[in-house]
């Protein structure tokens, strides 16, 4: 098991990245959340992974935070939760936020969340409720005060509407969500996180 990778960050586009250790690059899928707190490219950064083996495929997963990871794992013990659905709850809302959800019984947040129906969002509060701790209080998110330009405005909206294709949204449904944040000076993940903490209220 690939529990951890330290290297050079040499490509990153939502929900995909490559990490350059010792001359080999790992290929990961990460969580949005592990997006905002990756570094500028060509920096070094320390990632927390999950490797999940298939017949076709071995895929490792990253988190900035081992509590992220934590989630994750927990997530996937959760009969009809697979990799796809945890990710797409770790990138929704943090650790603190979903525990906060479980501990209210609450159904409709839970189904809020791309690909979460109602069944599920049931199981997940009956079977996590447990294996959760009582959330700790939420911070609040920091300003950002970059500047961009025209056409990296709309690079950055095309990228957010991706990442948030591929964690499940319909194209109409994700083009929406990113339209709100328009000309806000955010980064991809900075969008794509407030577009989803707003579905969930």
């Amino acid at each position: 098991m690939i529990g951890q990778l330290r290297g050079i960050l040499i490509h990153k586009q939502a929900p995909d990245l490559m990490l350059d250790v010792a001359g080999v690059g790992y290929e990961l899928l990460a969580s949005i959340t592990t997006f905002i707190d990756l570094p500028e490219l060509n920096n070094e950064v320390t990632l927390f992974t999950h490797l999940i083996v298939r017949e076709d495929a071995h895929t490792l997963y990253a988190f900035s935070s081992q509590k992220e990871r934590a989630l994750f794992r927990t997530l996937l013990k959760v009969n009809g939760v697979g990799p796809k659905m945890a990710l797409a709850i770790v990138s929704g809302m943090t650790a603190d936020e979903f525990a906060q959800l479980v501990h209210a019984n609450d159904v409709t947040g839970l189904t809020r969340l791309p690909g979460v129906g109602k069944k599920t969002a049931e199981r997940l509060i009956i079977e996590m409720r447990d294996r959760l701790p009582e959330p700790d209080d939420i911070p609040e998110g920091e300003e950002n005060t970059r500047k961009t330009s025209p056409q990296a405005v709309r690079n950055l909206e095309d990228e957010a509407i991706a990442a948030l294709l591929a964690l499940g949204y319909k194209p109409v449904q994700a083009s929406k969500m990113v339209a709100s944040y328009t000309g806000k000076d955010l980064s991809v993940e900075e969008i794509v996180r407030n577009a989803l903490k707003a579905s969930l209220t």
